[in-house]
C-alpha cells in the first residue's frame, strides 16, 4: 500500500529572520542541535538568506505584501490560510484578531475549506482550555484566523477532552502549562520528544494538519529574550521527535510564521524582517523555488497534494 502524501504545517506566531546577535534574537543563539543540524551549522538568521542543505531548505518570506507598516497577525494569518493578499486588499495590515474585513476573506475559503472540498482530510490539532470557549460565547474574545478557518470547513475546536484522549496536542507542546497555569491536574504531559512523535501520530489520518504555537510572538512582545530561547528549545526537542518518527519519503512538513517579532527582543514590537519558512521532507527543493511571500503557502499545499487550484478545471491540472 502506497503511503499518503502529507502536509504538516508548524505554524510559528511572530518569528522572523533578523541579526545574528544572540544578546537580542534568540534564534542566534547556539542552543537548538537539531535546528543546526537540519541547517548544516548555519543559523536562521537574515545573513544566511536562502539556504538549501541536505535535509531543509530555509526560505526568507516576505511578510509586508507590499504594504507599509508592520505587519500584523490577522492579514498575515489570513493570507497564509487563503493565498489572498488581505493586507492589500485592506489597504493596511491589521491584527492580532480578525475583524469583518478579514474575516470576510476567509469566508470566500481557506485552505482548510478547500481541501475538504477536495475530498481530503484537514486537521487543526490544538487543544483549547473551557475558559476559552466560554469566552467566545460571552463575546469577550474573537477567534483568531486560524481556528475560524477551521470552524469554517466543520471542525469543531478541540477540547481539554480531546487533550485527554490523545487527539490534540497543547500549543506549548509539553501541556505543562494545562497542569501549572490552567489547573487542569489531570493534563497529560509530554517531552517536547514525545509530543513531536504524538504529532506524527496525529497526522496519520488526514492529508493535511495545522498545528498553531503562540508563544514565540507572546515572548517577542514581553521582550523576553531567555524565555524566548527556553521555548525554542522546546520546540528544538518537539521537531527532533517529529522528525524521528516521520516518514519523509511523501510527507512535507513546512515550519513558518506570519511576521518577525521574537527575533529582536530589543522593543516588543512586531518587525519588517522576513518571516521564517523551513521545509522539511519530500520535494523540499522543488516547492521551496515556490515560496516568496506569505501567500504562496496555500498554492504549494495543494500543488503537493495534487489538489487544483481554485476555479481550475480538472483536465487542466496536473494531479
Amino acid at each position: 500500500m502506497t503511503e499518503r502524501r502529507r502536509v504538516i504545517f508548524l505554524f510559528l506566531d511572530g518569528v522572523g529572520l533578523g541579526d545574528d546577535d544572540p544578546a537580542v534574537n534568540p534564534l542566534a543563539a547556539d542552543a537548538y542541535p537539531t535546528l543546526a543540524a537540519l541547517l548544516a551549522g548555519r543559523r536562521p538568521v537574515a545573513a544566511t538568506g536562502r539556504l538549501s542543505t541536505a535535509d531543509a531548505e530555509l526560505i526568507p518570506t516576505d511578510a509586508n505584501l507590499g504594504i507599509a507598516g508592520r505587519p500584523q497577525s490577522a492579514t498575515g494569518q489570513a493570507a497564509i490560510l487563503t493565498g489572498v493578499n488581505a493586507a492589500q486588499r485592506l489597504g493596511e495590515h491589521y491584527g492580532p484578531r480578525p475583524d469583518a474585513r478579514v474575516r470576510a476573506i476567509l469566508d470566500e475559503g481557506g485552505v482548510f475549506h478547500q481541501l475538504q472540498a477536495a475530498g481530503r482530510s484537514a486537521y487543526f490539532c490544538n487543544a483549547y482550555p473551557q475558559g476559552y470557549f466560554d469566552a467566545v460565547q460571552r463575546g469577550k474574545r474573537l477567534l483568531s484566523a486560524v481556528p475560524y478557518a477551521a470552524t469554517l470547513a466543520g471542525q469543531d475546536l478541540l477540547t481539554y477532552a480531546d487533550l485527554c484522549a490523545g487527539r490534540a496536542l497543547s500549543a506549548d507542546f509539553t501541556g505543562e502549562g494545562w497542569r501549572g497555569e490552567l489547573g487542569y491536574a489531570d493534563a497529560p504531559v509530554y517531552t517536547p520528544q514525545e509530543a513531536g512523535r504524538v504529532l506524527w501520530g496525529l497526522s496519520q489520518p488526514h492529508d493535511f494538519i495545522f498545528f498553531e504555537v503562540w508563544m514565540t510572538d507572546v515572548l517577542g512582545h514581553a521582550r523576553n529574550r531567555d524565555g524566548a530561547v527556553t521555548f525554542l528549545m522546546r520546540f528544538d526537542g518537539f521537531l527532533a521527535g517529529l522528525l524521528a518518527a516521520a516518514d519523509l519519503t511523501q510527507t512535507l512538513i513546512i515550519v513558518a510564521s506570519d511576521h518577525g517579532n521574537v527575533e529582536d527582543c530589543r522593543h516588543g514590537k512586531h518587525t519588517t524582517n522576513p518571516a521564517l519558512t523551513l521545509l522539511l521532507g519530500a520535494e523540499r527543493q522543488r516547492y521551496a523555488t515556490q515560496i516568496a511571500d506569505l501567500t504562496d503557502f496555500v498554492p504549494v499545499i495543494n500543488a503537493f497534494l495534487g489538489v487544483p487550484a481554485p476555479g481550475s478545471r480538472p483536465s487542466a491540472t496536473k494531479l
